[in-house]
């Protein structure tokens, strides 16, 4: 018997669609389409707006609370890369969200560093990981968007995503040591195997997809990408530049799943969904599956 769980990432562009309109029932519908019969378990979504204004076509929607109420049964988690005032009394936030209708035990908010780049413009990027109860055991679903103009900063953010995976194989290895009465101390699952995915803001030939794969040293199992995985010798589908979008001005590949070496043989499916013109990107789907 296969037991399989299927996750997608997407850059939404706040739900602004090629269109130019901000339509996220447009998005949700397009999200559903993509689990068929059985469903998405895991939906990791980048570009999520709450109260920003000023996003072309947008309105200030608080998008977490939307898509949390358009998927009841999954639960949400947000992590806001910018995180300002709005200038009006309220919280302007800008980053990525998780929904799961698997179990979500531990959560965390990376930021990602951000070395001056005065030349260039930049925003503050932000990891979110999410430790998910899969039917075989623990895993670690995260989901990013690094920054497009500087290189810098993308190599930066790239270095730290493999010292997030050193340091969480190191953890489970050494494993726990609780405190008597005090809950905080409670050792909590933070597995080696975990599922990298989101808008990498690079192609699959560039020096910083190149850096994210390099083996980590020691037993850590590195990043894999599993479009290579199950395609090998297969050019990654573009997941950009398609349906007429203003940006960019050609189609290539930046959106991509990666899994840490331990789960490779998991990997069972990647596809793109190239028809649906909801963002400027489109999204990725991996299915993992044991038996």
């Amino acid at each position: 018997m296969t037991t399989s769980v299927k996750v997608v990432s997407w850059n939404i562009q706040w739900g602004r669609g090629a269109d130019g309109r901000v339509d996220l029932p447009r998005t949700a519908q397009a999200i559903r389409a993509l689990g068929g019969t059985h469903g998405v378990d895991v939906i990791c979504l980048q570009e999520v707006a709450s109260n920003f204004g000023g996003l072309p076509g947008g309105a200030r929607e608080d998008e977490p609370a939307w898509f949390a109420q358009a998927f009841p049964g999954y639960e949400p988690v947000f992590g806001a890369g910018i995180d300002a005032r709005d200038g009006e009394g309220g919280r302007s936030r800008f980053g990525n969200l998780i929904l799961s209708r698997l179990p979500v035990d531990q959560v965390f908010r990376h930021l990602l560093p951000r070395p001056p780049d005065p030349d260039l413009p930049s925003m503050q990027r932000v990891c979110v990981e999410a430790v998910i109860a899969v039917p075989w055991g623990w895993l670690r679903v995260m989901t990013t968007h690094l920054e497009y103009y500087s290189q810098r900063q993308r190599r930066a953010q790239m270095e730290t995503l493999r010292a997030l995976q050193r340091e969480a194989v190191a953890n489970a290895a050494a494993g726990g040591t609780a405190r008597e009465g005090n809950p905080a101390f409670a050792p909590r699952p933070r597995p080696a195997s975990a599922v990298l995915c989101g808008d990498f803001n690079c192609e699959p030939d560039g020096e910083e997809y190149a850096a994210l794969c390099q083996p980590l040293g020691g037993l850590a199992p590195g990043w894999r990408d599993a479009w290579r995985i199950r395609h090998p010798g297969t050019l990654h589908d573009a997941t950009v530049g398609l349906h007429g979008a203003e940006w960019p001005d050609r189609p290539y590949c930046c959106d991509f799943f990666f899994v840490s070496a331990d789960i490779a043989s998991l990997v069972k499916r990647v596809e793109v969904d190239a028809d649906t013109p909801a963002s400027d990107h489109q999204p990725v789907v991996l299915t993992l599956a044991v038996g």
